[in-house]
């Protein structure tokens, strides 16, 4: 049997499918809700935040770890939860938080052909990539991470929700050496963009985060510099480094308007290659694991 003709017994998906899945699904947990709520620009009481991640045993070790990695390069090395959060901050703690908390919500499953660790590993390089061009460009670095490791959520749901329709959506790709979106669109009528901005408007995500997730394949209706196009350039640059691993990945199509709208020199754009490089080793290392 060919390809084609297994993709043509995949009905499409109807998006209030996707919407009711996601509907289903449990809120994020209380402590991880409490954090996403506290870690903001008005948050002052590091004591509260560090009650909070003290609750958690292993968030208490993720923090730690990455406040001492060379993500943060500090001088001295950081033994306490409120010692961590005083030196990079309160907003960094999201990274750890929003990491943790969806890695357990979506478990790798035995959907054929689909590399639950290597889209884990695309993520965490866009969100390393997109926190270096915020860098660059004077912008919030933090929610450029977080809207990074959060661009492709939407295929975790397709992918666990839907596998079967999934497996097509492969076979597909393969097939017509295509991009992950037009498959998505051709064998299911509904792509990770759409489940994405579902997603994050069903766990109140902010609209900055859920604004950048559901443009960063098309930027051209966001606002020059927005984080849509902050990700979807960080998001190629991940694909290009081929920093997931994955057999035949492709770069997607890069936005003109996002490319010039970001006006960075040739000599920055080397820079931000090194840079992403030189830290997703740790932060992958940090962010992936159980410990």
């Amino acid at each position: 049997m060919t390809n084609a003709m297994r993709d043509a017994r995949i009905e499409k998906l109807h998006f209030t499918q996707v919407i009711n899945q996601i509907r289903d699904l449990p809120a994020l947990p209380a402590i991880v809700q409490d954090l996403m709520k506290s870690i903001g620009p008005d948050e002052t009481d590091i004591n509260v935040i560090t009650r909070k991640v003290a609750m958690d045993q292993a968030l208490s070790a993720k923090t730690l770890q990455f406040a001492n990695s060379s993500f943060y390069g500090l001088q001295s090395k950081v033994t306490t939860i409120q010692q961590a959060i005083t030196l990079i901050g309160v907003n960094a703690v999201r990274h750890v938080v929003t990491a943790t908390a969806l890695t357990g919500y979506f478990p790798p499953n035995n959907c054929a052909g689909f590399d639950f660790f290597a889209l884990w590993r695309h993520s965490v390089a866009t969100a390393v990539c997109s926190r270096v061009l915020a860098r660059h460009l004077h912008v919030n670095q933090d929610y450029a991470f977080t809207a990074g490791l959060l661009h492709d959520i939407g295929r975790l749901v397709l992918v666990t929700y839907f596998r079967n329709e999934y497996e097509a959506v492969i076979a597909y790709r393969t097939e017509h050496d295509c991009h992950w979106l037009e498959a998505e669109q051709e064998v299911l009528g509904v792509d990770h963009v759409m489940a994405g901005e579902a997603l994050a408007a069903h766990w109140n995500f902010s609209d900055t985060i859920r604004h950048a997730i559901a443009g960063h394949h098309n930027p051209e209706q966001q606002k020059v510099r927005s984080l849509a196009s902050i990700v979807h350039i960080a998001d190629a640059i991940a694909h290009a480094l081929d920093l997931s691993h994955l057999e035949n990945d492709l770069v997607p199509p890069i936005s003109h308007v996002a490319w010039v709208g970001l006006d960075l020199s040739e000599e920055v754009y080397l820079q931000v290659f090194h840079e992403t490089e030189l830290l997703f080793d740790e932060v992958s290392r940090v962010l992936l694991t159980e410990k």
